[in-house]
């Protein structure tokens, strides 16, 4: 079990963590295949979407907008058909109503008397800032892919996000779906983190590159790490 009491901030990956982001990208490229007479199950998609946004990633840095366009075209590569630019750009347009799972708010509001709470996301700050009106506490700190122009699993964003908290490692507890994206690059760190494994009992790794990272701590959503954290607080201080 972790020691909560030593830790200052908690850093938050948002999209797959606080956002339930693959019912999002399951509503917009479903809605988009299905006008091509194109039928996947939702893990193909969601892997045919891993695929092609780490690959899009990795490339010569570009904005999040661009990363899902290009995206899209992968699919359109894949299954046979050129997409008009307006399906191009659906995939971005829809991030802005793509919605908080239901413990996330609450947890976020308990958290937050007892920590400072950070952002490390892979989006765009105009597509944050939409988003964060959904999740309503305000966040301390916040570090985008586009304000450090690279993606996680790359190391400069955790670097950044440090420099800007000003905090040693020690006191920050990272908290993230996608072992590949965050915990890997977070552990190699030193950086203590926790994995919410928000498919506990789905198969695959959904819309994510699979990895095998292992975190300090496993819990299957915000409300259990909330609860964890909390009471170990307070036996510490009792």
């Amino acid at each position: 079990m972790l020691d909560f009491s030593q830790f200052e901030v908690l850093t938050f990956d948002c999209y797959g963590t606080l956002i339930d982001w693959e019912s999002g990208i399951l509503k917009a490229l479903h809605a988009l295949l299905r006008h091509r007479a194109i039928i996947l199950s939702d893990n193909e998609l969601l892997e045919a979407y891993a695929v092609a946004e780490s690959a899009a990633e990795s490339e010569e840095f570009k904005p999040y907008r661009e990363v899902l366009a290009q995206v899209v075209d992968c699919l359109g590569a894949r299954f046979g058909f050129k997409p008009t630019d307006e399906e191009r750009q659906s995939l971005a347009k829809s991030v802005k109503t793509w919605q908080p799972f239901p413990d996330t708010v609450p947890a976020l509001r308990r958290l937050h008397r007892n920590y400072k709470l950070s952002i490390i996301s892979n989006i765009d700050d105009d597509l944050f800032a939409a988003t964060a009106k959904l999740l309503e506490e305000r966040f301390d700190f916040v570090t985008t892919a586009l304000e450090v122009s690279s993606y996680k699993p790359s190391l400069n964003n955790f670097h950044r996000a440090l420099q800007k908290m000003n905090i040693s490692k020690d006191r920050v507890l990272h908290v993230a779906q996608s072992r590949y994206h965050d915990i890997e690059p977070a552990s190699s760190m030193g950086i203590h983190t926790v994995w919410v494994n928000r498919r506990h009992g789905k198969q695959g790794a959904g819309a994510t590159v699979k990895s095998y990272a292992k975190p300090d701590l496993e819990v299957p959503d915000l409300k259990t790490l909330a609860d964890l954290a909390l009471s170990n607080r307070q036996s510490a201080v009792g």
